[in-house]
């Protein structure tokens, strides 16, 4: 398990991520000092029940929900905050957290 203070990194990021929105195990790792995707793994997976904690917003990097027991319930809950699938169960690009800033000259 991560250090308390890359669990506690990782939760503030998790916090953040707005409705609507998701982003990929690797990028919560990525805001983080040390963290790895499987570590924010880990610590999504073992939030105790009744977590206020935003855990369904995180999916894995090929923007679908991460199988595992909870996937049906996590699609429900992106479904019911404006989340939307295409045809190969993954969420628009468009929809990661956070946004890409803009690139050379931008």
């Amino acid at each position: 398990m991560a250090r308390p203070e890359l669990l506690e990194q990782i939760h503030t990021v998790v916090a953040q991520i707005p409705p609507g929105r998701v982003t990929t195990y690797g990028r919560v790792a990525q805001m983080t000092e040390g963290a790895t995707a499987r570590m924010v793994g880990t610590a999504m997976r073992k939030l105790p029940a009744g977590s206020e904690l935003p855990w369904h917003r995180v999916v894995a990097a090929s923007r679908r929900p991460a199988d595992h027991g909870g996937a049906d319930r996590q699609r429900a809950r992106l479904a019911d905050e404006g989340v939307v699938f295409d045809a190969a169960g993954r969420i628009p690009a468009h929809l990661l957290w956070p946004d890409a800033g803009p690139g050379p000259g931008g």
